[in-house]
């Protein structure tokens, strides 16, 4: 079960935004918004918090891509969130999140027995490539013990 299809089946927010899961590796994660009337703002394109989720559903994608063998030991969390809207989103937009450490030195951490932190950066884009947003999501690895 791909990392996409997994999120769908356990995540309803997945499910009922109809998110798509367009790449997902232990780099990069890139999701698509389809354009659904029902998610739009009051100037036609998607509601922040739609935005929001989406975003935030594309760095979780790439944190269980990242850190999945580590499940058994640790649960990744987002510590915090921030988003900047740039421009009027509509249509079709993309999330795609970037890992923002190496792999290697988080799961270090890790072994170590600490609780390392690492941020995830995302662009929300829309079709003509124009970012419509910017987001920074922190998470950790909380240690199961």
């Amino acid at each position: 079960m791909s990392i996409g299809e997994m999120l769908a089946a356990t995540v309803p927010m997945v499910r009922t935004m109809k998110l798509e899961y367009l790449e997902t590796t232990p780099e990069k994660a890139v999701l698509a918004l389809p354009d659904q009337s029902e998610y739009h703002n009051h100037v036609g394109g998607p509601h922040a918090g739609a935005m929001f989720t989406l975003g935030e559903s594309a760095s979780g994608a790439v944190v269980l891509a990242a850190f999945g063998d580590q499940l058994s030991r640790a649960v990744p969390l987002a510590v915090s969130a921030e988003i900047a809207y740039k421009k009027l989103a509509r249509g079709t937009v993309t999330a795609t999140a970037t890992l923002g450490r190496p792999i290697a030195d988080v799961i270090a951490e890790l072994d170590d027995g600490k609780r390392p932190e690492f941020p995830v950066a995302v662009a929300i884009q829309r079709e003509d490539g124009a970012v419509t947003g910017e987001m920074k999501v922190v998470w950790t690895l909380r240690p199961n013990n």
